[in-house]
């Protein structure tokens, strides 16, 4: 038979630790870690670091400008992020070929004023943001707002520089974005509607607009991180295996798994048991945001979480965004984790992960800090039950996403990727 590449498959201990680097439309990998080529990198993370950290003297600079109004904030907003892009520009003396580096340096820098503002407003520091918050956007007072700036300035700032680190030293990184991908995109569908439907809907001021390249940027990045080469664990086989050997092997155990009923697979058949659970959860959690007049619903409502009927809207739609977008992603999940061959398992169950630790964290800080007020905060006495129950609702899907990365052979279609490897070699 015809010598075949060595597909991919899902035994973790068997990849090289060499790193993935993309070239072209597939995978290549890269020798240099260290050495010279090493030198060369580390002034340009430095210098990246550098331009995010500026945020701190910056900030504070505005701040000690007196009389500065909303017009002026927002514009002097989208200059600042113009320079940031010429200043990260100018500092590379050989610019990265991937444009996404720009767009990972310009919000590490955003990230950085997110939580500057978290920490001012729960009184950690003081005299940096305090003119944005009165001229600029005053809704991130709130403790939705605050939870989602910490959020920012902590996992997605770490998220930035392990993707602009990865750009720099042509490794894949496209399963940090995807997860990171779906973690901004959920913040953003919450945060933006629920400003202009709730008690601030009539307090937006042109600062508002400084939310729009949050709405674009993330979907061009998107298209570009879907695009890039799977970096997936490989198949353990003997290393002194001739290559068609492998390979029939690697397939062999892609067949073997598909064939394995649910019950045979106990871990996969846990999964699908929480997902039932957390679609009947989803429900029930959106029916009590539309105001269900049921006895469960306001027993709910008022024993565990007042907090969804806060007039700040951020509850509400994000129970109405689980109910319409996650609700029915969960259904198709137990669909995959049954039929296999769902290659779309192995990209989506990231974005779902990012996208529900985003907004489990969000949810549950914002439900018990003091700035939600007290009658909407959750009762003491529920507090235990309130956590457990939204700390197990975010776990489950960064646990199918993490499933579906270390043992993916039953997600694959094996015939199909094989014959696309060798055709390409032919080529």
């Amino acid at each position: 038979g015809r010598r075949l590449e060595a597909i991919r498959c899902w035994d973790l201990r068997a990849r090289p630790p060499l790193a993935a680097e993309e070239e072209g439309g597939g995978v290549t990998r890269s020798t240099e870690m260290f050495g010279e080529g090493a030198m060369e990198r580390f002034p340009k993370l430095a210098g990246v670091h550098l331009i995010s950290l500026s945020a701190i003297p910056v900030s504070y600079g505005l701040n000690q400008v007196s009389g500065l109004s909303g017009s002026f904030i927002a514009v002097t907003g989208f200059m600042v992020l113009l320079a940031l892009v010429a200043v990260t520009y100018i500092v590379q003396a050989t610019p990265p070929q991937d444009h996404l580096f720009y767009v990972f340096a310009v919000f590490s820098f955003t990230s950085m004023i997110d939580l500057i503002i978290s920490l001012e407003e729960d009184g950690y520091l003081s005299g940096f943001m305090e003119f944005y918050m009165r001229e600029g956007e005053p809704y991130l007072r709130t403790a939705y707002g605050i939870m989602i700036c910490y959020w920012d300035g902590t996992v997605h700032y770490a998220f930035y520089l392990v993707m602009l680190s990865a750009i720099v030293q042509r490794k894949n990184y496209r399963n940090v974005g995807l997860y990171w991908l779906g973690s901004l995109v959920m913040s953003m569908v919450v945060f933006l509607p629920a400003n202009m439907i709730g008690k601030f809907g009539s307090q937006l001021r042109p600062a508002f607009l400084l939310n729009i390249p949050y709405l674009f940027l993330p979907i061009w990045a998107g298209v570009n991180i879907y695009k890039k080469p799977r970096s997936l664990p490989y198949c353990s086989v003997e290393k002194d295996l001739p290559t068609h050997t492998s390979v029939r092997v690697c397939l062999a155990k892609v067949v073997e798994e598909q064939k394995k009923w649910l019950h045979q697979r106990p871990l996969d058949l846990a999964l699908v048991m929480y997902l039932l659970l957390a679609l009947v959860f989803t429900l029930f959690r959106g029916l009590v945001a539309l105001d269900c007049p049921t006895d469960s619903c306001f027993n709910y409502l008022y024993q565990y979480e007042p907090y969804l009927k806060d007039p700040v809207a951020y509850p509400k739609v994000q129970m109405l965004v689980y109910l319409f977008y996650v609700l029915p992603f969960f259904g198709l999940c137990i669909y995959g984790l049954i039929e296999p061959g769902c290659t779309w398992m192995l990209d989506w169950t990231l974005v779902l992960a990012g996208a529900v630790a985003q907004a489990q964290f969000s949810h549950i800080g914002s439900s018990l800090h003091q700035r939600t007020p007290y009658t909407y905060r959750t009762p003491e006495d529920a507090w235990w039950v309130f956590v457990l129950s939204n700390l197990l609702y975010a776990l489950g899907p960064n646990l199918l996403a993490y499933r579906c990365f270390l043992n993916p052979g039953f997600f694959m279609a094996p015939k199909e990727g094989m014959h696309d490897q060798n055709d390409k070699k032919h080529k």
